[in-house]
């Protein structure tokens, strides 16, 4: 974002373009204004007040009848002049009153422009700011709960308490390099390897919540997989509520995979139909779809064993060692007489026929998810994968600040150490001056955001 220029005022449409009754126009930076003079004609602009009146061309002929909104800044959402224009949502008028705005002085603004410069005007801190498109794209309650806590600078809060108190370790560290008359007595010493081991801990815990968020943020990836005709896509479209996928009593129907997102119980899970798999088959296209198959079971987070459990048991389904913690098995096709070679098996009777045996499957599910309940107890909102980078840094930073305390090495190499691990501290939260890492941030935001 090095080319878009902050003492410029930007306008944007911040509503999804397409037709609906209203759509809202954003006006801001320091002629906001301005523009907005050159294009209302109405009330005269008051703070906070929505006032109605008509956007004109610059013929002085009526575009649309609008609200108004106008935000003197800092009290606004970017610190800066802003205005907001609440137009009909019209595909051609929502186009010309932008095109008037971007007339009468305004430039377009860039993905994520608006939020930057909330960011950059103090507003918000960077956990803050990547909140917003959090907010934005979550799919289920759990995940908005989740964004809001960040929105409301839960994280950003945490990484804060976390910074000061790694600052008075620092100060204590730097004071003694600065007096070294000043010995470090062994019980000072030992409060200080107290503090970085608490410290330590603290960061430990927040890193513990990535794959938390990362399945909040992205859905936990769920693949239903087994042999030919057990019952894959009937069990999909059955969880789904609506025939998503073809159910036949042929071998071999699916033949790709087929995705789709529900809400369990506040996760989302990302349903993957895959392709069954059996020993041989001539099938060119069926061996393409079994391969696709065990490269989605590589990448799985959960995976469903559908078996027909009328049946007795074939060649079991082969798991990723890694998936072994996440792996349900469904006794699949339960109104029918269950094969008395599945009796004691761990598995979950379901019918997806009659529906027989869902409830407790989505209990499994959840349980096994959230790994009895104790994987989803945190408090603080979960970090997500660039939070996790800059912790990680922080913490071999700090193991390794500890390690250079405790070989009685010069204090010097300590203080280095923590240097870094603030460093890595303050990049969570923004605490820097790193253009590109802005730009990859907010690039990723809608435009009007």
């Amino acid at each position: 974002m090095s080319s878009l220029h902050p003492a410029d005022t930007i306008a944007a449409l911040s509503t999804p373009s397409g037709t609906g009754a209203v759509a809202v126009l954003r006006v801001s930076g320091p002629d906001a204004a301005q523009v907005a003079a050159r294009v209302f004609k109405g009330p005269r602009l008051t703070p906070r007040r929505a006032l109605f009146g008509s956007v004109v061309a610059a013929d002085g002929s009526a575009l649309d009848e609008v609200l108004l909104t106008y935000f003197a800044g800092p009290a606004s959402y970017t610190g800066e002049d802003t205005i907001e224009i609440s137009c009909h949502g019209g595909v051609l008028v929502t186009r010309r009153v932008l095109e008037r705005l971007l007339q009468a002085g305004a430039r377009s603004a860039g993905p994520g422009e608006f939020t930057q410069r909330a960011f950059l005007n103090g507003k918000l801190d960077l956990t803050q700011a990547e909140a917003v498109m959090d907010v934005i794209s979550a799919q289920t309650d759990r995940a908005l709960q989740a964004a809001n806590r960040q929105l409301d600078g839960a994280l950003g809060r945490t990484i804060l308490t976390l910074r000061d108190e790694l600052l008075g370790i620092l100060a204590h560290v730097e004071a003694y390099i600065d007096f070294p008359e000043e010995d470090i007595d062994p019980d000072t010493g030992t409060a200080l390897r107290d503090r970085m081991a608490s410290l330590l801990a603290r960061l430990e815990a927040l890193l513990a919540t990535a794959n938390q968020g990362r399945l909040l943020r992205e859905g936990v990836r769920t693949v239903l997989a087994g042999a030919p005709n057990a019952g894959k896509s009937s069990l999909l479209n059955r969880l789904l509520g609506f025939e998503r996928a073809i159910v036949s009593e042929q071998p071999g129907t699916t033949r790709d995979t087929i995705e789709e997102v529900i809400n369990l119980q506040g996760f989302p899970l990302r349903l993957i139909d895959t392709a069954g798999l059996r020993q041989a088959t001539a099938d060119t296209i069926e061996q393409a779809g079994m391969a696709r198959t065990h490269s989605q079971l590589a990448e799985a987070d959960l995976i469903v064993e559908i078996v027909d459990a009328s049946q007795p048991p074939g060649d079991r389904l082969v798991l990723p060692e890694s998936a072994t913690p996440r792996h349900v098995l469904v006794l699949h096709k339960s109104d029918l007489p269950l094969h008395p070679a599945w009796q004691g098996t761990d598995g979950v009777p379901v019918s997806s026929r009659t529906g027989e045996g869902l409830a407790a499957l989505t209990d499994r599910l959840i349980a096994v998810i959230t790994a009895g309940g104790s994987a989803f107890e945190q408090s603080e909102v979960a970090v997500n994968a660039r939070h996790q980078a800059c912790l990680e840094r922080a913490r071999t930073s700090l193991i390794a600040a500890m390690a250079e305390f405790a070989s009685g090495s010069s204090v010097e190499f300590t203080a280095l150490e923590l240097r870094l691990a603030l460093e890595a501290l303050g990049d969570v939260i923004g605490r820097v001056d790193v253009e590109d890492l802005l730009g990859v941030i907010f690039s990723q935001f809608c435009i009007g955001k």
